[in-house]
């Protein structure tokens, strides 16, 4: 090609000025578009909703309709107690995907992308935490109704239902940093899964979300009573029908923020470093 096709330097400056340079996105807008991708991720991804919509509906059905008449006289009367605990159990335990939704990402190259826009690097952490909380929000609301339908009535009324999903979510909001450290140390997403539920079942069942501490032995007793989950499903049943332990929600919030405060900056930086 000749050089007298191509433009001076001056008409390159010019044109190179005419156009100004977008600004960076802001913190918050990019957090809010990342958030927007993770939900966009079910809809292109259908079996994710697995856990949040069949699984609250089939533990819910499930155990109030075996163990209600042995437990509690009749199912009616077991859901009472059983529901507020449901809805810790599911919760917690679709807080994994957050970690196997970071790995995921990393193994298909997208944490490099991420790393390369100009935006704040702890945009996808964010923003997937974000989206996972709409889910879990999700999750809870099956629970609510599948419960009000099978014969659940919350003395605390409708503030202290909401109460109580708010100090869940806060939970499995906190609960959730502790996956994406593990997400960033693990090689796949299913041993993701495989290490979460090596702390998540002894969590769940040795609590106080199915039966009564006063039905245990001594021992036994000693132990399911400091478990943390214990305490989340006290305060979420102390909530939902209106006589909850100020202890027992302290010691949540505590709890998850003791949680945050120590897992959130090892998670951040084990994001940026290299892999």
């Amino acid at each position: 090609m000749s050089t007298d096709a191509l433009p001076s330097v001056d008409r390159t400056h010019g044109l190179l000025k005419g156009h100004p340079r977008p600004r960076p996105a802001s913190a918050l807008s990019s957090v809010a578009t990342l958030a927007w991708r993770a939900m966009l991720k079910i809809k292109h991804v259908p079996f994710q909703l697995f856990d949040v919509t069949v699984m609250p509906i089939m533990f819910t059905l499930l155990f109030t309709y075996i163990f209600g008449g042995a437990l509690a006289g009749t199912p009616r009367e077991y859901i009472q107690y059983l529901l507020p605990g449901v809805l810790v159990q599911t919760i917690i335990f679709i807080t994994v995907y957050t970690g196997m939704g970071l790995n995921t990402d990393i193994n298909k190259g997208l944490y490099d992308r991420f790393r390369s826009l100009p935006m704040w690097q702890g945009s996808p952490v964010f923003g997937a935490l974000a989206g996972d909380v709409f889910r879990y929000s999700v999750a809870s609301t099956l629970i609510i109704v599948m419960g009000l339908i099978l014969g659940f009535r919350p003395e605390g009324g409708v503030l202290g239902v909401l109460l109580a999903v708010a100090l869940v979510l806060t939970f499995g909001f906190a609960l959730s940093w502790l996956w994406i450290i593990v997400g960033m140390l693990v090689k796949t997403p299913e041993s993701v899964m495989t290490t979460s539920f090596v702390l998540l079942m002894p969590l769940t069942f040795a609590s106080n979300i199915f039966v009564d501490l006063s039905t245990m032995p001594d021992w036994l007793r000693a132990i399911v009573g400091h478990n943390p989950v214990t305490y989340l499903a006290n305060a979420s049943r102390g909530l939902m029908h209106g006589r909850a332990q100020a202890s027992d929600v302290v010691w949540v919030l505590i709890a998850s923020a003791a949680i945050v405060l120590v897992s959130a900056p090892i998670a951040l930086r084990l994001y940026r470093k290299e892999r």
